[in-house]
């Protein structure tokens, strides 16, 4: 069984290889960005995104390059996320917000996570034509419409390979390819 790409960037990291830290950045900087966009807003999302990686640098002795990387950066999002709540709210964080950022039983952040990287991982399964007309539809936020004119194919084209990608994704997931 191949040794997933996020545990060789993780022992990377953790070895102190700063290059592995910039691919890191590279791989999930957009989605830290965007989880960070929802919790304090566009205003502070980069400025926190930013100290999220350096605090991942500092921490990385940490870093278990046994578990997904991306709970690892998502746990230090949160954690800053709600220091920044806290800091702009005069130290005072409503329970609900806090609730919203980690679930009920403190359990759901961290399902979301695995389950994104269980999807990652099944992505790459894909058709590179597959990939790339879901990644800019989920991931990039684009209309079948956006991603034709993007790509410079018809309409009916994006349909159908957003169509195959997402059976194929599906089996995929059910059968647990994607572990």
């Amino acid at each position: 069984m191949p040794v997933p790409v996020a545990s060789s960037l993780s022992m990377r990291i953790a070895d102190g290889d700063e290059r592995a830290l910039e691919e890191g950045y590279r791989l999930y900087g957009s989605m830290v960005r965007r989880y960070l966009r929802r919790v304090v807003g566009v205003q502070d999302a980069d400025d926190l995104l930013q100290v999220v990686f350096l605090e991942a640098w500092r921490s990385r002795d940490r870093l278990d390059p046994n578990r997904p990387i991306e709970a690892w950066l998502f746990g230090i999002a949160r954690n800053r996320a709600i220091d920044h709540l806290r800091k702009r709210r005069g130290q005072v964080v409503s329970v609900d917000e806090v609730r919203d950022l980690v679930g009920d039983d403190g359990n759901d952040f961290a399902n979301q996570v695995a389950w994104s990287a269980e999807v990652q991982v099944a992505l790459s399964g894909l058709s590179p034509e597959q990939h790339e007309a879901i990644s800019l539809s989920y991931f990039g936020g684009l209309s079948q419409t956006e991603i034709a004119d993007q790509l410079g194919v018809p309409l009916g084209t994006v349909k159908a390979r957003m169509a195959r990608g997402m059976r194929s994704l599906s089996t995929m997931l059910l059968r647990g390819d994607a572990s």
